[in-house]
């Protein structure tokens, strides 16, 4: 194990350099790269993508833990440690730096929110200028995968920087428990990893959906919000739909889910067939016709398909109209809320729609949202009023009011409470 100095390294000050890059290849067995300073490809973290791509990890999911592992590799040539090196000190300096740096500096235009302000219209926060929990959650769990894999295949002594938390890394704390002594409880986080976010459902309401979908110029806009909000398919998911999974006598569109890669006819609104037969009729004879070409394309020459940043850019231009921060995704949120909401559809019905692999997924979507607590509070208090106005109801036959007043205090009609 390398020797460290006692010296707490001074992590505010720590200059990390943006070298190094991650490449894209043609190569289907090796569809990423991670390249150091140097330019010399970084054979520990290709053989580890190798892995996980043999593993059946998505080309996604390879491209997000490269760039993962390009910022350990820029941090440890910062700190002059090699990778094979690292200890429990460069994890925890990892940690610090990753929740006290600020992200790097994008062109941002003239009329950009300020990081962390709160839409007024939408009640969301942009985001901020460090990074956020889930990012810094996910850049320790592929960190600790990476060394895992080594360690598993090359054997110690190599160590792991971040060690697994809760039991698994304790063992069985109570398994030689002194009766005299209390219990030993599991920790819940492993080392220096963030607190998970509660996860949320950013529901968009439907007024607003409404006045989003009039700000729209082009019938393949339409179709595309449309399906959005009655699939809740995922953006990447909608967009790389061929011509020939589209069913429009079954109403359904075909999808490969982000995750499995499986492929999910998702039944979707009939408006939405409408706005799409629109669409194509528009562009007919000037892009391909064929099953396996595209669906959705630009709409100037020369054409192309449909990107996920020019989709975005439509939304926010549609944003802008209404001075909201809106997202493609917040209407796939909106698409479960609107699917929980309905008493025909059981949750499980919801959980295959959205494609989650677990129901407790799912299951955040049944919380109310903040507008539906205070209609409900509010509403409360008036049936509490409405109920308080209420005359008394009149003594049962056979009584006489002023023996019931004098025997249970109440008050008479046109007299005083005892």
């Amino acid at each position: 194990m390398p020797e460290h100095s006692t010296t707490v390294r001074d992590v505010a000050t720590l200059k990390v350099a943006r070298v190094g890059r991650v490449e894209k290849s043609d190569d289907p067995l090796r569809p990423f790269r991670l390249v150091d300073a140097d330019g010399t490809e970084v054979a520990a973290v290709s053989e580890f993508l190798h892995h996980m791509l043999a593993d059946d990890a998505s080309p996604t999911s390879l491209r997000s833990y490269a760039y993962e592992l390009l910022a350990w590799v820029r941090f440890l040539r910062a700190v002059d440690v090699p990778w094979q090196l690292a200890s429990r000190v460069e994890a925890r300096d990892f940690a610090l730096w990753l929740k006290t740096t600020k992200k790097p500096p994008r062109q941002r235009r003239p009329d950009a929110p300020a990081p962390g302000s709160v839409n007024p219209v939408t009640g969301k926060a942009a985001p901020g200028e460090n990074y956020a929990a889930r990012t810094r959650r996910h850049a320790r769990a592929v960190i600790r995968s990476f060394y895992e894999y080594h360690r598993e295949t090359h054997g110690r002594p190599l160590i792991n920087p971040f060690p697994q938390g809760g039991a698994a890394e304790e063992g069985s704390p109570n398994a030689h428990h002194n009766p005299m002594q209390p219990f030993r409880q599991p920790s819940r986080r492993g080392t220096y990893q963030p607190k998970e976010p509660k996860p949320t459902a950013r529901i968009i309401p439907d007024q607003a959906i409404n006045d989003l979908f009039a700000g729209l110029k082009y019938n393949r806009d339409r179709a595309l919000i449309a399906f959005y909000i009655s699939t809740g398919a995922r953006a990447s998911e909608l967009l790389g739909v061929p011509q020939g999974l589209v069913a429009p006598g079954d109403q359904t569109i075909g999808v490969v889910r982000k995750g499995s890669q499986v492929l999910q006819h998702l039944p979707a609104s009939a408006d939405a067939f409408v706005w799409l037969r629109l669409y194509q009729q528009e562009l007919r004879g000037m892009v391909p016709k064929h099953p396996s070409e595209p669906l959705w394309w630009t709409l100037r020459r020369p054409f192309r398909p449909l990107e996920y940043d020019a989709a975005r850019m439509v939304f926010t231009r549609a944003n802008q109209l209404l001075g909201a921060n809106w997202t493609l995704h917040d209407l796939r949120h909106s698409a479960a809320k609107r699917m929980v909401r309905d008493p025909n559809l059981t949750l499980a019905d919801v959980q295959w729609v959205m494609g989650h692999a677990h129901i407790t997924t799912t299951e955040i979507y049944i919380a109310p949202t903040p507008d539906e607590v205070v209609a409900h509070v509010l509403a409360h208090h008036e049936r509490q009023r409405a109920e308080q106005a209420k005359p008394p109801a009149p003594p049962a036959p056979g009584y006489r009011p002023e023996v019931l007043a004098a025997l249970l205090g109440t008050s008479t009609a046109g007299g005083e409470s005892r």
